[in-house]
């Protein structure tokens, strides 16, 4: 199996354990292939919510740029969101677990498709 297979395994354990949520494998995967290398590196594979820079590098990055949303309010409500429903104390938050839940919940599953 391979490393990426691996830590789909791991996301897809998260999303059943912290967030009640039975992925969709295909989705899940796609989500995890458009996060790049960055799922390999300690540090850039998770999002630490606490940090307004990061939250704002997500929304920019990922909500913007990636699943084509126009910036306004919405956007960061649907951050905080997703955060509180992975848990406000988790402090390992697997960014394509982070991803997977932000491209449910602005229903933009499409993009991946």
């Amino acid at each position: 199996m391979s490393k990426r297979e691996d830590l789909i395994k791991k996301y897809t354990a998260d999303l059943k354990e912290k967030c009640g949520i039975t992925a969709d494998a295909d989705l899940l995967t796609k989500v995890t292939i458009a996060c790049g290398p960055s799922i390999y590196n300690d540090d850039a594979s998770t999002v630490a919510s606490s940090q307004a820079s990061e939250l704002k590098t997500v929304k920019n990055n990922f909500l913007i740029k990636k699943l084509g949303l126009k910036d306004n309010p919405d956007l960061d409500k649907g951050i905080d969101a997703v955060m509180e429903k992975y848990g406000k104390s988790n402090k390992h938050k697997y960014r394509a677990v982070v991803y997977y839940l932000l491209t449910v919940h602005f229903k933009k599953e499409s993009v991946f498709k």
